[in-house]
């Protein structure tokens, strides 16, 4: 309560007492198995005593705030320490070259056609023998644009680059091979590619905006039902750490999420300079930036800050009336967050083959209507659960039959009867070893795991369904990593300082993070009553409870899972993309 609302110091507390034992713990209404009411004649007595605590200083709000904003400012000030150490490192070694060549000691890059991964007769990627020296100029048979055309164009269309017949003889022909290489993947033009990957940029900010407004105005309406009625039965928060700012109930709650927000932020400038980098250097037509490494593309990139920007919003709108109707919001941006991550993981060796972003988008938009669904008849409809363990498995098969064949199955009603002909023609008439054997392994686990998923949802019914879900994205998402990082050392690449302290950083801080996030402070699967005996004072600063270092940790953690995906195959900048194996 807060003292302006009371001008004359006094208010009323009135309490309510229940009909039956259920709101406390006890056995279920007598009403739902149609009984006589026996709990009216018992003749129980209750001793309540009511102590009256002021709140928290305003010191201490200050302080909570100042230490939240500088916890994660300091991520931004390490972020400039690295960022000068690599400029004074770059600069070092561009003067070392020109030294080099000025005394005759530079080292020449030699420059031989790529044969190893082209269709003969083909002059994909061969560099051209005379090319100055110095290594800067590149022929190549892709319609690179001159310097300073990396604009969009309106005009531009995929289907101007990409609707050659030998292009699309090509393509089949390619992605049939056992051992494919990068250059196999990324024969588009840049430009397009680039382009159809920035949609996914612009979607996401159109798709935060439609998504983040009605939740806001809800959650409002929330807060002002509590601060009217009184009723501290409608939102689930820890009431012995919940110190209110204005409106709001419990403002600790809602300042804990701003670490999402800055570090979102932050992500976005990173990526922002490493694309002014990779602009530069394709301005001064570099030939280490054309044809060597993983091809640079950004838009998923900006994609997964804003979505972990937008997580923290949404985080902070459940927060502002936490119960089972809301809980949807603070995982929907989680959802996009692992699938944009598996996306970006996939299109870091397969550039001309992801998923557009419409599709990808749509998919997201699928498995949230499925979370609302499930909100409304997860409880206790067992058609709900079969519908949906059916179409988990049989979006698992498809996907799969995908990633196998390198796009080469078109996904309709007929994938599963082609599917059905192929394993009936390899497996069963004749039994042969399968041609892409990695591949075939990371599926038949990743599917074994979906299919635990889809049994274990089917027999239990979990009464969290949007964390049931988020749990399916999650485990997807770690298995592919591990899968990745797995094969890139088998296949002899090595991982800089920088990823290595990233991942180690990651797994650390996410071990942390969720000691706290498994420690219970309330719970709206079960009664207010039964809620309220789960709270706990506060562990930080007299001001935050043990979620609140959840979401200091969580915005970490993600920051760091992000940098990972950013920085993994940094060693590959100076190797030929003929020579990248794709997995």
């Amino acid at each position: 309560m807060q003292r302006k609302d009371f001008p004359g110091e006094q208010f009323f507390v009135v309490f309510v007492i229940k009909p039956e034992d259920y709101a406390c713990g006890g056995s279920v209404p007598s009403s739902i198995h149609g009984n006589v009411n026996r709990t009216w004649n018992l003749q129980r007595t209750k001793n309540l005593q009511v102590t009256i605590v002021p709140s928290i200083k305003k010191s201490v709000y200050v302080q909570a705030m100042f230490f939240s904003f500088l916890s994660f400012l300091s991520f931004y000030l390490g972020s400039v320490i690295v960022a000068f150490v690599h400029y004074v490192r770059v600069r070092r070694k561009a003067s070392a070259g020109r030294l080099g060549a000025e005394d005759g000691s530079g080292i020449m890059t030699s420059s031989h056609p790529i044969t190893a991964s082209t269709p003969e007769g083909s002059s994909y990627g061969a560099i051209d023998e005379s090319s100055s020296s110095g290594g800067h100029q590149l022929s190549s048979p892709e319609r690179r644009p001159p310097a300073g055309s990396d604009t969009d164009s309106s005009v531009e269309e995929e289907s101007d680059f990409d609707t050659m017949p030998e292009i699309e003889s090509d393509k089949n022909v390619i992605r049939t091979k056992v051992f494919l290489y990068l250059s196999d993947l990324s024969r588009k033009d840049r430009r397009i590619v680039s382009k159809k990957y920035k949609i996914y940029f612009w979607n996401i900010i159109t798709i935060a905006v439609f998504y983040a407004l009605p939740v806001i105005q809800l959650v409002i309406t929330y807060q002002t039902v509590v601060n009217v009625t009184g009723n501290q039965d409608i939102c689930y928060y820890n009431f012995l750490c919940a110190h209110p700012l204005g409106v709001l109930s419990a403002f600790n709650n809602i300042l804990s999420n701003v670490g999402h927000m800055l570090l979102g932020f932050l992500f976005l400038l990173i990526v922002l300079r490493r694309n002014i980098l990779h602009r530069r250097a394709m301005e001064m037509k570099d030939v280490y930036t054309l044809d060597y490494g993983i091809p640079k593309h950004f838009g998923l990139f900006y994609a997964m800050g804003i979505a972990l920007m937008m997580e923290g919003v949404l985080s902070a709108c459940y927060h502002v009336c936490p119960n089972y109707s809301n809980f949807q919001f603070d995982t929907s941006f989680m959802y996009m967050i692992a699938g944009l991550c598996m996306l970006k993981l996939y299109q870091t060796r397969h550039p001309d083959i992801n998923a557009s972003a419409y599709s990808a988008y749509a998919s997201f938009a699928v498995v949230i209507c499925l979370a609302v669904l499930g909100v409304v008849f997860g409880k206790n409809d067992m058609w709900f659960w079969v519908i949906f363990s059916l179409i988990h498995v049989l979006a698992s098969l498809a996907l799969s039959t995908q990633i196998y064949y390198m796009g080469r199955f078109k996904i309709d009603l007929g994938i599963f009867r082609r599917a059905a002909m192929v394993l009936y023609t390899d497996c069963i008439q004749q039994c042969s070893r399968p041609m892409y054997m990695d591949r075939m392994v990371l599926l038949i686990v990743g599917n074994l795991v979906n299919w635990s998923f889809a049994i274990f949802g089917l027999v239990y019914r979990p009464r969290d369904f949007a964390s049931y879900i988020l749990g399916i994205f999650i485990c997807n998402l770690l298995l592919y990593l591990a899968f990745y990082i797995i094969m890139k050392l088998r296949s002899n690449e090595k991982l800089l300082p920088i990823p290595l302290f990233c991942i180690v950083a990651t797994a650390v801080v996410w071990a942390s993070a969720l000691y706290f996030f498994f420690q219970n402070l309330s719970s709206w699967e079960e009664t207010p009553a039964e809620s309220r005996e789960k709270n706990r004072p506060c562990i930080l600063l007299d001001f935050f409870d043990d979620h609140d270092v959840w979401h200091f940790l969580s915005a970490a953690a993600l920051f760091f899972s992000f940098l990972v995906l950013l920085t993994l195959d940094d060693d590959l900048d100076v190797v030929r993309r003929d020579k990248i194996p794709v997995f």
